[in-house]
C-alpha cells in the first residue's frame, strides 16, 4: 500500500464502502426545460460569448481533456473479426453483416474505407506489408488491410488511445483528435497575449508520443505568434481502489499480494484539482470536429464559457456581501438566485422568510455554505438515445433538492417508479462542461471536499477463479461533482459528436 501511494485511511474508507454496499441517487424527476435547464434566447447568448471573449482576453480559461483513454472500443468489432479464425471472405462478411454486428461494422468500414482521414496513412502501411493496395481493395482482401490498421507492423491502432488517431480531413492534412482540441483552444481561449493554456491527463505508455505529436501540432500556431502552454498528467496510482472478496476484506492474489484497480474517470478530479485552473472547460477527447464545422461548436462554448464567468461573478459577490451584512433583504435576495440560477431548493424550515435573529442567522448560514463550493454550468442536449447520463432532479438526505448529473447505474432499477424517472429524461450529458474552481479570495477549492462518496460504483468481477468485488470512484461528472453548484444550459443538437466507433467517422459532422 506504502509503495502504491494508498493511505491507511483511504483504505479503511474503501474496504467500509464495500462493507456498506450500494448506495442509490434518489431521482424526483428529470430536469427539463425552464425546470432545471436553462434555454437561452440570442440576446443572452450574445451577451454571454461577449463576457467570455473578455474572459479569454484575461487569460482566464484552461482547456482540461481526459485523453487517456484505449481506442479499444472504438475498434472493437474490427478486432472481433481480425482474430477470427474462420474469417469470411468480403462476400460472406456482406452476408453476415445482416444478423452480425462486428461484421456489419467490419463491412461498412472497409466498403468505405477510402473515405477516413487515415486512409492514406492506411493505404502506405498496406504498401509497406507487401501488399498491393489498388489490387486488394478490388479484390477484397480486407483482412490485409484490417492488419494494417490495427496490427504493430502497421498504424497500429489497436493499441493506440483515441488521441493519437487521425480523425478528420483538413486543406493542411489529417489530423488527430488532439490536434482538434488544439485548434479548438486556439479559437476559443487564448489571451491577449496569444497565450493558450491546455492540460491532457494521458496514459504513461503513450505520454512520449503524445508529447511528440503536440510538439508538431503547435508549431504552425506557434509561427504565427500564439504561444500554448501544454501541461500532461497521468492518474495517479494512489487513486487506485482495493479489490474485496466476498466476505469484503481485502482481496489476495495466489501469492498473497493486494490487488488494486484503477478507479475510473472519478480518479481525474485530483489531476483537475491540481491544475490549478481559474475557469475550466473540460471536454473529453473524441468529441471534437473538423475546422470547416466548428462555428457553431465555438459560438456555444463561448456562450458556456461567458455564463460561467457571469455567475462566478454573482456567486462571489453575494458570499462577500454575506459575509458582511447578511440583512434580511439581502437574504432573500441570495435565496431568490441560490434558487433560480442554482436550483439550490432549501431544507423545508428554510423555506419562508425568517421571522426572528436566529432564523435570519440560519438562513445566512445556509447560503453561505450553498455558495462557498466550485460551480460548473453544464451542456445538456435533446435526448437522441446516445448512452449516458442524463440531468435530473435529486433529493438528499436532508430533504433538499440539487440539480445532478445521474448515470443509469446510480438509480436503482429494481424500483419502478425510479425507473420511470430516468426513461423520462428529455435531455442528456454530452460531456460539456465549463467549470469555475476558485473562491471569492482566488484561491482554489478542494475538489475532494465536495464529492458524493456514497455513489461510487461496485462491480463483480473475477482473477483466479475466485470473486472480486471492485470499486469505482464517483464518475468525474455526477458523483465527484455532485455538491458542486450546477447550472445545466441547453445546448444545440450539433455541438456534441463524440466518436465511440470508427464509423462514426462517417457522419456528415466529421467530414472536412
Amino acid at each position: 500500500m506504502h509503495a502504491h501511494g494508498l493511505t491507511e485511511e483511504r483504505a479503511l474508507t474503501q474496504l467500509e464502502a464495500f462493507r456498506a454496499g450500494r448506495s442509490f441517487a434518489v431521482l424526483d424527476r428529470p430536469c427539463t426545460v425552464n425546470d432545471g435547464i436553462v434555454r437561452l434566447s440570442q440576446a443572452e447568448a450574445d451577451n454571454f460569448a461577449a463576457i467570455c471573449s473578455a474572459a479569454a482576453n484575461q487569460g482566464r480559461y484552461l482547456f482540461f481533456v481526459p485523453a487517456s483513454g484505449a481506442a479499444t472500443r472504438m475498434f472493437k468489432g474490427l478486432s472481433a473479426i481480425r482474430h477470427r479464425s474462420d474469417r469470411p471472405d468480403l462476400i460472406g462478411l456482406a452476408k453476415e453483416a445482416a444478423r452480425n454486428a462486428d461484421a456489419r461494422e467490419t463491412w461498412e468500414w472497409f466498403t468505405h474505407v477510402r473515405e477516413f482521414a487515415f486512409y492514406p496513412a492506411l493505404r502506405a502501411a498496406v504498401a509497406r506489408s507487401g501488399a498491393d493496395p489498388e489490387a486488394t481493395l478490388v479484390s477484397g482482401e480486407y483482412g490485409i488491410w484490417l492488419e494494417a490498421l490495427l496490427g504493430p507492423a502497421g498504424l497500429g491502432y489497436a493499441d493506440q488511445p483515441k488521441a493519437l488517431i487521425l480523425f478528420h480531413a483538413s486543406p493542411q492534412g489529417p489530423r488527430l483528435a488532439l490536434e482538434e482540441h488544439l485548434a479548438e483552444a486556439f479559437a476559443l481561449g487564448r489571451d491577449a497575449a496569444g497565450r493558450c493554456r491546455l492540460h491532457f491527463t494521458v496514459s504513461p505508455e503513450h505520454e512520449a508520443a503524445i508529447l511528440a505529436a503536440l510538439d508538431r501540432a503547435r508549431r504552425p500556431y506557434e509561427a504565427a505568434g500564439a504561444r500554448f502552454e501544454i501541461s500532461l498528467s497521468t492518474q495517479k496510482p494512489s487513486t487506485d481502489t482495493l479489490a474485496a472478496d466476498a466476505a469484503n476484506q481485502p482481496f489476495r492474489d495466489a501469492e498473497g499480494r493486494l490487488i488494486f484497480r484503477p478507479a475510473g474517470h472519478g480518479a481525474l478530479l485530483e489531476n483537475l484539482h491540481h491544475t490549478g485552473g481559474d475557469l475550466v472547460f473540460i471536454k473529453n477527447i473524441d468529441n471534437v470536429v473538423p475546422e470547416s464545422r466548428r462555428a457553431p461548436v465555438l459560438a456555444f462554448r463561448r456562450v458556456l464559457g461567458g455564463y460561467l464567468a457571469q455567475m462566478q461573478d454573482r456567486i462571489h459577490a453575494y458570499s462577500r456581501a454575506l459575509a458582511a451584512s447578511p440583512d434580511l433583504r439581502l437574504i432573500e435576495e441570495a435565496a431568490h438566485f441560490a434558487g433560480q440560477r442554482l436550483g439550490a431548493v432549501p431544507p423545508a424550515p428554510l423555506q419562508t422568510p425568517p421571522a426572528n435573529a436566529e432564523a435570519v442567522a440560519a438562513k445566512a448560514a445556509w447560503l453561505t455554505r450553498v455558495f462557498a463550493r466550485p460551480l460548473r454550468v453544464c451542456a445538456m442536449v435533446k435526448n437522441t438515445g446516445e448512452p449516458g447520463g442524463g440531468p435530473f432532479w435529486v433529493r438528499h438526505p436532508d430533504g433538499s433538492l440539487r440539480p445532478q448529473i445521474v448515470e443509469t447505474a446510480q438509480v436503482d432499477l429494481s424500483r419502478s417508479a425510479q425507473s420511470k424517472i430516468l426513461e423520462s429524461a428529455t435531455h442528456f450529458n454530452p460531456v460539456d462542461i465549463a467549470c469555475a474552481l476558485r473562491n471569492p479570495d482566488g484561491q482554489p477549492y478542494q475538489l475532494q471536499d465536495f464529492v458524493d462518496s456514497s455513489a461510487a460504483l461496485i462491480t463483480e468481477k473475477s482473477k483466479d477463479g475466485k470473486p472480486l468485488k471492485a470499486l469505482e470512484l464517483p464518475g468525474l461528472w455526477n458523483g465527484s461533482m455532485a455538491f458542486w453548484n450546477t447550472v445545466f444550459v441547453e445546448a444545440p443538437l450539433e455541438t456534441f459528436n463524440p466518436v465511440k466507433t470508427v464509423n462514426d467517422l462517417l457522419r456528415e459532422n466529421h467530414r472536412g
